[in-house]
């Protein structure tokens, strides 16, 4: 072998006679030098084409020639003059008969082609706009190693003299060569003409060096930024084109359209009959079957990998580069511990070979981070993608779809499901480089070992049965509690939504009860889903343990001459560390992969739910001309699905441009569907459906947007100041907007909270006016309007002197009186039109029309005259003025699709402003308090925590003592070949890894248990505090932010905090064992150790300060697009009738990439710091190798070897440490974020220890009201004030007022859902406010103007605390005259109702409301306009109905049509919050005043 200074020439190089160890053969300059030759041209020659056809690909324009560029080519330029003449040189000196090495010609003739490949890549690159290019970066580093050797080589031969042009171009090649290197490391100015258009705040990492690209340095400006202040919108980066959602979402829709298609065709060829066309039926029923027939995964599996497998497989890559340097490691321990165990090992060999680690545990990190970074980015981009296809999804699923997934089915997908499917793509490789790792581990163990190593393999594959069975349990408790938690979050949604029927039912405890129940069961399924986890990963670490006792046991023992030593010992462990990774590895992404396939399951069923058929309804956009038939259904049939049963037949009907249209009918007879099938809605079965013109729809039950005033009537259409007046003019709205805080701009609360619900209705309808459409389908927007208030719209707006005159209008109406004003009148029962005719050719028929004219008749007592045409004038008796404030109406900026910059700082700084209801949850900035921490632990239990530490103590105290132990073991002195301890060792050192694991078992254990523990105490927490919360408080904090908190953020505190947790303590107490190992061994080692732990804990400090902010904000811009989807699931009937898809996506769109804004900064940050601190970690390795080479004389292998190996480790326990700590903080943001409630106003108890009434109580009934007033918000003024009256028991008493007058603010106070300001309210003499709030509550009915449904049975919405027989329930039914449609439902009293009873028209939820009440049997009903939505001989039969069984309570009727309240003895006139007349109807009348006003303009009188 040649000498270090000798040339690799002669034939002692090539004598491999004598064995010689393997640190000879790999660190001789011979090996150096030739490894210097090939590989920068090997690398270049390789990566140069594929380098090239990536950058003519993605050109970003060109850079003009910089100095740093003409830099580049002057040093290139000399280094090709430098290899010509070093070829030249032997060429010449052949020819003077000189003989010459054949490497002498052919290493300057390589180079000398791989420089000029390398100049034409620097050209290319200048024209292509690469700033900084990574493959000159590697070149340029690799050719250093040449020169580097060669200086060195020649410098300590000292032969200078004899060959001085050899040695100056050696030194001036490695001179050129570093200054290239140099350039390499610098940037070039940007390109001169940019293909990308230029962005506000653009992200840096294009025009960075390579370095700080390749170690995400980039990012330090941002953190430092974060650090200092807190960050705001501004200071995020600006999104790629590439990375926009509309991008990302319209690649992976297009292939999923094309893969669902091709799927869908084979499924037509397998399911083709002799009887089945390819009609238009076809469609919907493949959808539908297709999710049943078990492979629903396959095309959305394909459109996935069309649309981003290049960027995954290029992550893959990375990885592989990473995982060489990796097993790179172990192989230089054996070779370092070889030169620690030969005494005549020269000491430069240990310093290379310490250098040698550095490197490849740094080339390590960067590539395996690069790894990291690209599959994160993957994994933003397909969260972004697949959320914004949900999206989509939404707006075009059906009626019959919907009712199969409720809106919190559809905010789980997004903030769970969603989610974990995109988490999913960072544990794909898990499923097979595990078993890479093992078979390159097998290689090095059978190297070590020989055929002992098989005892290892043996040992693995016998434990390996009992994983998978671990893994197989696991899928199958959590798809049980995934289930459980769709059940909690479909419940819960509906609860929160229906929150002001709840609470004035005293409802709380009983959902409290249910909700709790079920979250129960969903924490038992965690809870042995947890264990199983904990015995996976235990199982796996003792099969490490178990393997090393048995490999050492059989080496040593089985063949006497094998004695254990340093290498054997030590490098066997690193291997098998690498082994317990694997091991590790695979569970936990099988454990990660079964969550994926369950949510990719219920992500891909909800994609295949049925859509509405854009072809239903034979649109055209121009307007039908005058005298035309507008609207047309010829022979219909339509059902809500194509499973279900037709609800209308035989559908034949035409509107004639410019008619008004009335349907009427009674209660069920499907009014609403026939509107739902001209929308669209319905699957139509037969028959043809057309409509000429836009059209604009005003639902039953009116939906408005979490936004403002404006914004909600313009409806993405341009704002025309003048026309928006008259239309909130016409619509009753004007007096409305003068009282709100900010006039139109007023922001309002989520489903319209903050409005009563004849303002919800009003802002409806002038969404719909606003849009000049030609065809209006106006589902009864009177139900929820007062008499005065109804006509003024009918006459204003509907009528046909109003501002629709002209187009075609289609009213659904139980408004009899207004008929004789429509031009048609349709009248329906049982899903068919019965007869169709103007008011006059039906009187004459005497048929179903005359029939429910009659029973209004009856009704009314008198009602003949509301029957007539209304008044003619326009502006009824006691209109408001016409004076408008000045701030109400204040030109804004209009957009179309997207939001503003406005909204977009809202989303991400969380609050919006004054006027925002829900302004809880607000965005903090800084570190997590530790009063966060402590809560938690509170919540865990200090005993069992305390217990945990002890547990997790013990287990790293036998960790220690195994590593130390073979230490001794290794260094046992050997008498014949043999070791006369081997078998204590043995026994001893498996011992300690029974104890280990035994230890590890425990503490894991206990730390999933105390997590189920606080999972379950915090939720509590969490649900009490927002059911004790006022109704107030629910009209200000949008539902979309609550259900985040029960889903997304509870999510995290069951599942992520208890992995963090232990996590930390596992690397935390690694930590304390490495260091005292690498410090009893080598106690230099401690000066490095120490600063590096004071950079460790800035590097923390300066990235949680950022990463915390960005956490927060992410979280809050998230919860927006979840509020915005739950808000479109509502409305898209109303959306597709706008035909406002496109902004709606626009909109989803922006705010999908806003999150992304702050995403994309997050996993920087978060590579950022792994680079940083595994950098770092790696100096602590070289620096314990380094004491190692110093102390040589005085240390022995085995301690050596304990040193080195532990101090491997540090890198990856320290960067474990800081990253566990820092998740666990992040993760911890969500016990934050779920204690954001718990400190808001709460309402008064429930319950009083000490009850002013005693049962029965109340006796009578009696009321009085004494001075008493109320206001909605404590910023606005009082809404009720002065109001004195009495009611005594058993009296009827109605309360009629125009609208806003206060009524049912009234009704508030008595059930104290809004507290009273001033004065009081006394109940047969007891204070109320001396009463607990469920008490009160349950002893007054309250029938809301909203009818109320739960998800769940009708049983359980009838009778909810389960009081009644069932023969009681059927009676109540009976009463309400629904005994027999209940009796025709499937299941009966069991029937499922779907969220927001959504397979119930409106009347019949009013009914069953009715029924409700009827049970509850009260002394006290409150009716708030409960008959509104059912017809006026239902209402007759109704008031007799409660007339009888409420004959001895006391009743207050709130109503707005005035027939109602002329049965009662009494009536109460209110009027801007105050009682202004009280007396029986007829005194009323008599006085003339307000009342007989009102009366006049209902046509009562």
């Amino acid at each position: 072998m040649a000498a270090p200074g000798e040339p690799c020439t002669g034939p002692g190089v090539w004598n491999q006679t004598e064995p010689e160890p393997a640190a000879s053969h790999l660190l001789s300059l011979c090996f150096l030098k030739a490894a210097g030759v090939w590989v920068p041209p090997l690398y270049l020659w390789v990566l140069g084409p594929f380098y090239l056809l990536y950058i003519h690909r993605h050109g970003r324009g060109y850079l003009r020639m910089s100095p740093l560029f003409k830099a580049k080519m002057v040093l290139g330029f000399a280094l090709i003059l430098l290899c010509t003449f070093n070829v030249a040189v032997p060429l010449w000196r052949i020819q003077q008969g000189k003989p010459q090495a054949p490497e002498v010609l052919i290493r300057p003739a390589v180079w000398l082609t791989t420089m000029t490949f390398a100049m034409f890549l620097v050209h290319v690159e200048r024209k292509k706009g690469v700033q900084a290019s990574g493959v000159q970066f590697g070149y340029w580093l690799l050719c250093c190693l040449l020169p580097a050797t060669s200086t060195a080589q020649q410098a300590s031969s000292g032969d200078f003299l004899s060959d001085p042009l050899r040695h100056l171009s050696t030194y001036l090649c490695l001179s050129l060569v570093m200054a290239e290197f140099v350039l390499s490391c610098l940037v070039d100015q940007p390109p001169f003409f940019q293909k990308d258009s230029q962005q506000a705040n653009p992200c840096p990492e294009a025009g960075v060096s390579f370095p700080s690209r390749a170690a995400f340095w980039w990012a330090s400006g941002l953190l430092w930024r974060g650090y200092r202040k807190p960050l705001r919108p501004k200071d995020l980066w600006s999104l790629e084109p590439e990375n926009s959602t509309e991008e990302l979402v319209s690649q992976l829709e297009r292939e999923w359209m094309r893969n669902r298609g091709v799927a869908q065709g084979c499924a037509t060829a397998e399911l083709k009959g002799p009887n089945r066309g390819s009609g238009s039926r076809a469609a919907p029923e493949l959808q539908a079957l297709v999710p049943r027939g078990g492979r629903p995964r396959g095309p959305l599996l394909r459109a996935l990998w069309s649309v981003f497998c290049g960027s995954f497989l290029l992550g893959t890559l990375s990885l592989l580069v990473a995982d060489a340097f990796r097993f790179a490691v172990p192989k230089l321990l054996s070779l370092f511990l070889e030169f620690m165990g030969t005494p005549q090992s020269p000491a430069w060999q240990g310093s290379l070979l310490a250098v040698l680690m550095l490197l490849s545990a740094g080339l390590q990190t960067l590539f395996e981070q690069q790894h990291m970074y690209r599959l994160k980015a993957l994994q933003m981009r397909l969260r972004t993608a697949l959320a914004g296809l949900v999206c989509r999804k939404v707006l075009v699923l059906s009626r019959g779809a919907k009712k199969a997934g409720a809106v919190g089915d559809v905010v789980n997908l997004l903030s769970v499901d969603v989610q974990r499917l995109s988490e999913s793509v960072l544990y794909l490789n898990g499923l097979w480089l595990p078993l890479l790792w093992i078979t390159v581990c097998f290689v090095y163990l059978w190297q070590l070992l020989g055929p002992s190593a098989l005892t290892a393999v043996a040992v693995f594959l016998g434990l390996l049965p009992l994983n998978f069975f671990i893994s197989k349990k696991r899928s199958h408790h959590q798809e049980g509690q995934m289930r459980r938690k769709d059940s909690r979050a479909r419940l819960t949604s509906a609860v929160l939504r229906a929150m002001r029927t709840v609470k004035s039912q005293g409802w709380e405890a009983a959902f409290l009860d249910r909700v709790l129940r079920i979250r129960g069961r969903e924490l038992g399924a965690l809870r042995t889903s947890s264990l199983l986890f904990s015995v996976s990963l235990v199982s796996f670490q003792v099969s490490t343990s178990l393997a090393a006792l048995v490999v050492f046991a059989v080496h040593t023992l089985v063949a006497e001459e094998n004695a254990m030593d340093a290498e054997k010992a030590f490098v066997t462990l690193a291997v098998l560390g690498i082994l317990n990774k694997a091991q590790a590895f695979l569970p936990f992404c099988a454990h990660c992969l079964v969550q994926a396939r369950v949510s990719f399951d219920r992500l891909a069923a909800f994609l295949y739910l049925e859509e509405v058929d854009p072809g239903a309804v034979d649109s055209s956009p121009s307007r039908g001309s005058p005298g035309k038939d507008c609207i047309a259904i010829r022979d219909g049939t339509f059902a809500w699905s194509q499973e279900s049963p037709p609800c209308l037949h035989r559908i034949n009907l035409t509107v004639p441009q410019g008619c008004l249209l009335a349907i009427v009918g009674p209660v069920g007879t499907g009014k609403s569907s026939l509107l739902s099938a001209l929308l669209g809605e319905l699957s139509k079965l037969e028959g043809s459906v057309s409509i000429q013109g836009p059209v604009a729809y005003v639902p039953q039950e009116a939906w408005v947007q979490n936004t403002s005033v404006v914004e909600n009537v313009c409806f993405r259409q341009e704002l025309d100041l003048s026309w928006l007046e008259r239309v909130l003019e016409a619509c009753a709205l004007g007096p409305d907007v003068d009282s709100f805080p900010a006039g139109i701009h007023t922001l309002i609360g989520e489903q319209g909270m903050s409005l009563s619900g004849g303002q919800k209705q009003r802002l409806s309808l002038a969404r719909a006016v606003y849009r000049k459409a030609a065809v209006y389908l106006l589902d009864d927007p009177l139900a929820a309007l007062d008499a005065h208030v109804g006509q003024h719209v009918f006459n204003q707006v509907i009528g046909p002197s109003g501002l629709l005159q002209g187009t075609t209008r289609i009213l659904v109406t139980h408004a009899l009186h207004v008929l004789p004003q429509a031009d048609r009148i349709a009248v329906l029962a049982d899903g068919c039109i019965t007869e169709v005719g103007s008011y006059q050719e039906l009187l004459r028929r005497k048929g179903a029309l005359v029939a429910l004219l009659e029973g209004a008749r009856q009704s009314g007592g008198g009602g003949d005259r509301e029957a007539q045409p209304a008044a003619s004038t326009s502006d009824p008796g006691g209109r408001r003025p016409d004076h408008r404030s000045e701030r109400s109406i204040k030109p804004t900026p209009t957009r179309g699709g997207g939001i503003s910059e406005a909204q977009a700082a809202a989303a991400l700084d969380g609050p919006r402003g004054t006027g925002q209801p829900g302004g809880e949850g607000s965005v903090q900035y800084g570190r997590v308090k530790a009063a966060m921490y402590l809560s938690y632990l509170q919540a865990v239990g200090i005993p069992l925590c305390t217990y945990t530490l002890f547990l997790f103590l013990c287990q790293q105290v036998a960790s220690f003592c195994r590593g130390y132990w073979l230490s001794l073991w290794a260094d046992d002195p050997v008498v014949d070949g043999q070791q006369m301890q081997t078998a204590l060792r043995g026994w001893v050192f498996g011992l300690l890894g029974c104890l280990q694991a035994i230890g590890l078992f425990a503490s894991m254990a206990a730390v999933f248990l105390g997590g189920v523990q606080a999972s379950s105490l915090l939720f509590q927490r969490l649900l009490r505090d927002v059911a004790r919360s006022p109704i107030g408080f629910f009209e200000r904090t949008p539902v979309g932010n609550l259900l985040n908190h029960f889903s997304k953020e509870m999510d995290t505190v069951d599942v992520e905090i208890p992995d963090k947790l232990q996590a930390l303590l596992t690397y935390t107490f690694g930590l304390l064992e490495v260091c005292l190992a690498v410090m009893t061994a080598t106690p230099l080692a401690i000066v490095a150790i120490l600063p590096l732990m004071l950079l460790y804990a800035g590097f923390q400090s300066l990235y949680v300060a950022t990463l915390c902010q960005l956490r927060r904000i992410e979280s809050a811009s998230y919860s927006s697009v979840c509020s915005h989807v739950a808000e479109m699931f509502q409305g898209s009937a109303v959306v597709r009738a706008f035909q406002a898809q496109d902004h709606f996506v626009a909109q989803s769109d922006a705010l999908m990439d806003m999150n992304q804004r702050v995403s994309f900064p997050r996993l920087v940050a978060d590579r950022w710091l792994a680079v940083n601190l595994e950098l770092l970690g790696n100096g602590l390795v070289f620096v314990a190798a380094m004491c190692a080479v110093l102390s040589k004389a005085h240390l022995s292998a085995g301690l050596v070897g304990f040193s080195v190996s532990a101090a491997l480790q540090v890198t990856q326990t320290l960067q474990w440490v800081v990253r566990s700590w820092t998740d666990l903080e992040n993760s911890m943001l969500s016990v934050e974020r779920v204690q954001d409630y718990a400190h808001t106003p709460k309402e008064a108890p429930w319950t009083l220890p000490a009850c002013a009434a005693r049962p029965p109580w109340p006796r009578g009934g009696q009321i009085e009201f004494r001075d008493f007033g109320l206001r909605h918000w404590p910023e606005l003024p009082l809404a009720v004030r002065g109001v004195s009256f009495q009611v005594h028991a058993g009296e009827k008493v109605g309360i009629v007022g125009r609208t806003g007058a206060g009524k049912s603010s009234l009704a508030g106070g008595l059930l104290r859902l809004q507290e009273a300001a001033e004065g009081g309210v006394w109940i047969d003499g007891v204070p109320i406010t001396q009463v607990g709030l469920h008490m009160l509550r349950s002893r007054i009915t309250i029938i809301p103007q909203d009818p109320v449904l739960i998800p769940g049975s009708l049983r359980m919405n009838l009778d909810l605390l389960q009081e009644h027989s069932d023969d009681a329930i059927w009676a109540a039914l009976e009463t309400v005259q629904l005994k027999a449609f209940v009796a025709s439902l499937p299941g009966q009293l069991q029937h499922e109702c779907a969220e927001h009873g959504e397979n119930l028209s409106v009347g019949q939820k009013q009914l069953l409301c009715l029924a409700r009440a009827l049970l509850r049997n009260t002394q006290i009903l409150i009716l708030d306009e409960a008959m509104a939505a059912v017809d006026p001989g239902t209402e007759l039969q109704m008031q007799a109905a409660l007339g009888h069984w409420f004959a001895r309570c006391t009743v207050l009727l709130i109503a707005h049509r005035l027939r109602s309240v002329m049965g009662c003895g009494r009536v109460l006139v209110m009027d801007n919050g105050q009682v202004v007349e009280s007396g029986s109807p007829a005194q009323l009348l008599g006085q003339q005043g307000l009342f007989y006003r009102l009366a006049q303009e209902s046509g009562l009188v």
